[in-house]
């Protein structure tokens, strides 16, 4: 007789590294003290680039990006260019598109948000162009038909337009399969020491009173292919778990968090219960155990002092940092005080 014995094994695997260069590009109407175009290029979500209509020119943001400008001053000269036409096109865009929608008060924005990703182990490649309309999507270009998508029936017209400009698709193509991919590349290699490097978050357990959840937090960790869960006898579950996005820190780190439901939990089952970071290229995870000396709120006691002689002496005080502020308000304004029955003020 054979006897099968089966193991149980947690077992939980965080994606290979992937790389994204994306541009962000906005034109506004009608919005005063903004320039009416900006553009953003980042690498990882980090800014690397940026241009507007107010400086006319395009500016590298990373001590990295300064040396590959310097190594190759055209890379520059390219991004200027593309700043200065994309500025006129952009505007030329937002006016047609307010007179075809009878959007002639108001503010207006269109955004454009395109670029590729890489990713170093398997090398895929994905490439990507999409508009947003005050707030909206708008178009969205698919690459694998060579066909603009509208989501919404005011960019059918565009859409048809669109679909025409043969040798626009066809820069579109081999610009985000070949060139955004070849490029992206490169900055990886100038920024390799910033973009390759590893850090772990802090990681913190927070709960907002009253609530029956608590978060756990984490925050300052690099690179983005991270995952953070919860854990019950060391195996991860779901039940009464709110997990949330990744989202970018303005150092270029990351946070995000994992909410769970502790009135589903009795006291006594806490130490089974555990919050779990693993981050890519790091082999030891971040635990942190679920006790309640380790939950952070901001719940505050109440407290027994005796609250009503304390209000009184502070309205007290206030009323005579009134008096003094006021004879030291007239002074100022040669006015003097003669005290009697009361104030009496004369003015001199």
């Amino acid at each position: 007789m054979q006897i099968l014995f089966v193991m149980l094994v947690s077992c939980h695997v965080v994606s290979s590294v992937k790389y994204s260069l994306k541009y962000f590009l906005t034109a506004t109407a009608g919005i005063p003290d903004f320039p009416e175009f900006v553009g953003a290029a980042t690498v990882n979500e980090v800014q690397v680039g940026y241009c507007d209509s107010s400086i006319q020119t395009a500016e590298p943001k990373q001590d990295w990006m300064q040396t590959l400008i310097k190594d190759d001053p055209q890379h520059l000269k390219w991004y200027s260019e593309k700043c200065l036409g994309n500025q006129r096109v952009f505007r030329a865009n937002i006016d047609g598109l307010r007179r075809r929608l009878n959007q002639t008060k108001g503010p207006q924005v269109l955004q454009r948000m395109n670029g590729c990703s890489w990713d170093d182990e398997t090398g895929e490649i994905k490439g990507f162009n999409q508009y947003g309309y005050n707030g909206e999507d708008f178009i969205a270009l698919d690459l694998q038909t060579l066909t603009w998508v509208a989501p919404v029936t005011q960019a059918v017209i565009t859409k048809l337009k669109w679909d025409t400009e043969k040798a626009r698709l066809d820069y579109n193509k081999d610009y985000y399969i070949h060139m955004c991919p070849e490029w992206l590349k490169k900055y990886v290699r100038y920024g390799k020491s910033f973009l390759q490097r590893t850090e772990r978050p802090s990681v913190s357990i927070l709960q907002k009173s009253p609530s029956p959840l608590v978060t756990c937090h984490a925050t300052g960790f690099y690179p983005d292919t991270a995952d953070l869960y919860w854990r019950k006898d060391g195996y991860e579950f779901h039940e009464g778990v709110d997990k949330g996005e990744i989202l970018p820190n303005p150092d270029g780190t990351f946070q995000m968090s994992a909410e769970l439901n502790i009135s589903l939990i009795s006291p006594e089952e806490w130490r089974k219960y555990d919050c779990t970071f693993q981050l890519s290229g790091v082999e030891e995870d971040v635990i942190t155990k679920l006790k309640e000396t380790v939950i952070r709120t901001n719940y505050v006691p109440p407290s027994t002092f005796p609250v009503g002689p304390v209000v009184g002496a502070v309205v007290v005080l206030l009323v005579l940092f009134l008096v003094v502020a006021v004879i030291l308000f007239l002074k100022k304004k040669n006015v003097s005080i003669i005290c009697d029955s009361g104030f009496r003020l004369v003015r001199q």
